[in-house]
């Protein structure tokens, strides 16, 4: 692939866009370290980001969006059942390494079964 930019633009591109990451990222620790209290309505909201996070990456590996022959959802049975076991561990123990170990013997099991 080609472009009409030299190899200098692009590294100050890049420099570019690896400072403003970085700038992103420190300041929620530069302005956390300054904030006396944070206030309740943010505690509440922040509660709910690790379990948003974990379904987002979960949810696609478990579900598909299929368009042939038409539009719809498609299950992979393994992963839903060891997703299914995986989940009443996490409920039952509270134990992620406990549930990270089942949920990945679990699937295993099913894929060498199916």
């Amino acid at each position: 692939m080609t472009t009409e930019y030299g190899s200098t633009m692009i590294w100050v591109i890049f420099l570019f866009i690896g400072l403003g990451a970085f700038a992103l990222r420190s300041s929620f620790i530069f302005f956390i370290g300054r904030l006396k209290d944070v206030p309740t309505w943010v505690e509440g909201v922040l509660r709910f980001v690790p379990p948003a996070v974990l379904a987002a990456l979960i949810v696609p590996a478990v579900l598909s969006l299929s368009l042939e022959p038409s539009l719809g959802l498609t299950v992979k049975p393994e992963k839903l059942f060891a997703l299914a076991l995986a989940a009443a561990v996490a409920w039952r123990t509270e134990n992620i390494l406990a549930t990270i170990s089942v949920g990945m013997v679990a699937l295993w099991g099913f894929q060498a079964v199916v």
